[in-house]
């Protein structure tokens, strides 16, 4: 979709358009391992809700759309980047309930890493894939590029007459590799989704844990208590009041003393189950700064290799991938075309929109979905680098 609009005040002729559906490789700008979307120009539509009604225009967006500072949304009311019902207001203008309000804005959207999206197998009615660390599965932009279906549209020239259904999808956004099934019509999606329903679908992972993970079998029985506002779930004893029951078997794969490599699979489904009765056994992944204790910091450094180590102050990590960003935006602005009102450019990352996605080793979070199995059906994904210990 494109529609030109002009007469604003820096006097650009302006493009307002959402990215090639499928996308093109052009869309995409790599610079050191991550893949940044070309910024482009975008209509952001909503309709004032009963709470919004009373307040200025400005007040609105300054209120409840906090990413920009109050004095650019002036300014885009003002030049017309800010419209109600289609119409350029005054910076005083009153909104009413109902009303469609228009930002016309330099969309820039969190980079994610830039490893090749694996086919796996590709069937009549199957598609699996394995998802990089990172890349998203549904869409938070609403035209958002860097996603998984989006990036296979784009890299493997599939057909946009493949209405792919994510069968596999857990959560909007995962930190670590995953095996994605897709089914390639409703019919197929609708057979997974009652197995899925009726508990026939089987899931196993591996994931590199702190120290050496007891031989036999273990299955950990403890209440998993998410808190959403921290981000992170905490395990409780299994007559807790708090949390909700939760089950994971795990089977030791391998191990060289200092960690372990250990099959996880998960009887119940609960946020973060996996990572926190790793953390709660003893035995947290290696490299999760989220559950790993300042005691089991110290021992998961032994494990790692020597550059990632030296980069490891007291219990925390630098973020590799803020340094690389700093590099990355030097002189990035030769990829695309600046906008003088965008408070993100001269940068290709939006303000902050990394931190989110990239917590500490965000790309190398050492948990694997390798394997789902079904009647009938199995489908498997190689065991990634990380699991060959030493």
């Amino acid at each position: 979709m494109k529609r030109k609009r002009g007469g604003e005040e820096e006097g650009m002729d302006i493009v307002w358009q959402t990215p090639a559906n499928p996308p093109h490789p052009h869309d995409y700008v790599f610079r050191n391992g991550i893949r940044f979307v070309r910024p482009y120009y975008f209509e952001f539509i909503a309709h004032v809700k009963n709470r919004w009604a009373g307040k200025t225009i400005v007040d609105l967006f300054a209120e409840e759309f906090k990413g920009r500072p109050y004095d650019y949304y002036v300014s885009a009311v003002k030049c017309g980047r800010i419209q109600v019902d289609g119409e350029i207001v005054s910076v005083s203008y009153v909104v009413k309930p109902s009303q469609k309000i228009s930002h016309f804005l330099h969309r820039h959207e969190p980079p994610v890493m830039a490893c090749d999206v694996v086919i796996l197998q590709k069937e009549p009615d199957v598609l699996t894939i394995c998802k990089p660390a990172s890349v998203p599965l549904l869409r938070r932009y609403t035209h958002a590029v860097n996603i998984g279906r989006t990036l296979l549209l784009a890299f493997f020239k599939l057909s946009m007459a493949w209405h792919l259904y994510f069968v596999s999808k857990n959560a909007f956004w995962r930190r670590d590799k995953w095996l994605l099934i897709l089914a390639r019509n409703a019919a197929k999606a609708d057979i997974f989704r009652q197995q899925i329903e009726a508990g026939l679908v089987h899931k196993q992972y591996i994931a590199k844990v702190v120290g050496e993970f007891p031989e036999n079998e273990l299955i950990v029985d403890a209440n998993i208590d998410y808190n959403a506002r921290e981000g992170r779930s905490t395990a409780e004893v299994r007559d807790s009041p708090k949390g909700k029951a939760a089950s994971t078997k795990f089977t030791r794969i391998s191990t060289n003393g200092t960690q372990s490599i250990v099959l996880c699979e998960p009887i119940t489904g609960r946020t973060h189950q996996i990572r926190v009765h790793l953390q709660y056994s003893g035995h947290p992944i290696a490299n999760d700064m989220l559950y790993l204790s300042e005691q089991t910091v110290d021992r998961s450094v032994k494990g790692w290799s020597a550059d990632r180590s030296a980069r490891i102050s007291n219990v925390s990590l630098t973020s590799d991938l803020d340094e690389v960003l700093n590099a990355c935006e030097e002189n990035s602005n030769e990829d695309f075309s600046i906008d003088p009102m965008c408070t993100n450019c001269p940068n290709l990352a939006p303000k902050g929109s990394y931190n989110c996605r990239y917590d500490g080793d965000e790309d190398a979070l050492w948990l694997h979905c390798i394997r789902y199995t079904g009647p009938g059906w199995t489908y498997e994904c190689p065991y990634p680098d990380w699991a060959k210990l030493v």
